[in-house]
């Protein structure tokens, strides 16, 4: 980018889903973020505690969305025809331990797990995004 160039903020991360608003209630609860007055089963938004990036909170944080994609077909990750493009990591001081609320919410752990030092833990969200949580 050219020097005189504003810098982007992230603003938006939008994960596709068959539902919007139920994966956004997982990630709510999960994150403990609230959703946004609007959102629906086609596109939903969850802003963390102190809002997210916009032009009236422009030192924000990003914020969370979920988009209905009408022939959506889950990630076959580690690999196979769908595989995963993208995961959330989820920082954590204790994996064991936030483990049994994200497993309440509706996630599943992963059958396919590759940290040796037990640094993080793979799971699926409701719909089949794997996501981690890492000791942080």
């Amino acid at each position: 980018m050219s020097a005189d160039a504003p810098l982007p903020k992230l603003d938006l991360v939008v994960l596709d889903c068959p539902d919007a608003l139920a994966l956004a209630g997982f990630y709510a609860e999960v994150l403990g973020w609230e959703l946004q007055a609007g959102s629906d089963q086609a596109f939903a938004t969850l802003v963390p505690p102190g809002g997210g990036v916009s032009p009236d909170n422009p030192d924000g944080r990003a914020t969370l969305a979920f988009q209905r994609i009408d022939d959506w077909a889950a990630p076959t990750w580690p690999g196979g025809s769908h595989p995963q493009q993208f995961h959330l990591d989820l920082s954590v001081p204790d994996i064991a331990r936030a483990e049994p609320a994200v497993l309440a919410a509706g996630a599943k752990v992963h059958e396919h797990q590759t940290s040796e030092d037990g640094g993080f833990r793979v799971y699926t969200d409701p719909v089949g995004h794997p996501f981690c949580l890492i000791r942080g």
